[in-house]
């Protein structure tokens, strides 16, 4: 065996070891968290599920009643807009526990597997940080909304508390599960998907 063999099988079982550490100590850490995010996910993503049935229903009743009773509202359409608010940032932390969102994958076909997640580290890092920015600025929209007692501006009038809470929540529960998965590492399936099609 040659040197740089064997200082290559060193340097692997090193960092092997290094690696076992690492998660037995980030796991103790982060399984709470997870199991509470992902109970969370669980119940969110049936609410979701309802609200989104619910908005299509107040929709076909609007149409319904303006088209053929002649008898439109107009509470019906902005109840639905907060329906689908609420479901489309809700649901971002459980897509997102699935890494279920749009992402473009022509790099990981074409990168080797070290490259491969470094570059899904630096994803996870923008995204998180975009993520991140966007909780707290909802979290002061809310805060503002809340103190002046803002209202939209229709003749239904639901107060503006209720969507930028719902988006603050979202983004919330979207930044934790990207920190989640940031300190978790990539997943290696992926990586290894992207070495099989090639």
């Amino acid at each position: 065996m040659s040197v740089t063999a064997a200082d290559r099988i060193a340097r692997a079982a090193g960092e092997a070891e290094r690696r076992q550490r690492h998660p037995a100590l980030a796991s103790a850490l982060l399984a709470p968290v997870e199991r509470a995010l992902r109970a969370a996910n669980r119940i969110i993503v049936v609410a979701c599920a309802v609200a989104l049935i619910a908005a299509a229903a107040l929709l076909t009743a609007s149409v319904v009643a303006r088209y053929f009773l002649r008898a439109p509202s107009d509470w019906q359409d902005e109840t639905s807009v907060l329906l689908l608010v609420g479901a489309t940032f809700l649901s971002g932390a459980y897509v997102q526990s699935h890494r279920g969102h749009v992402a473009i994958e022509v790099l990981s076909t074409l990168l080797p597997p070290r490259l491969e997640r470094v570059r899904q580290a630096l994803v996870d890092i923008i995204s998180l940080l975009f993520c991140a920015f966007f909780s707290w600025k909802s979290w002061t929209l809310l805060r503002e909304a809340w103190v002046d007692g803002q209202t939209s501006n229709s003749s239904f009038a639901p107060p503006m508390w209720i969507p930028y809470s719902l988006m603050a929540v979202g983004m919330t529960l979207l930044s934790a599960q990207i920190a989640i998965q940031l300190l978790r590492g990539p997943p290696a399936r992926r990586i290894e998907d992207a070495r099989e099609r090639r």
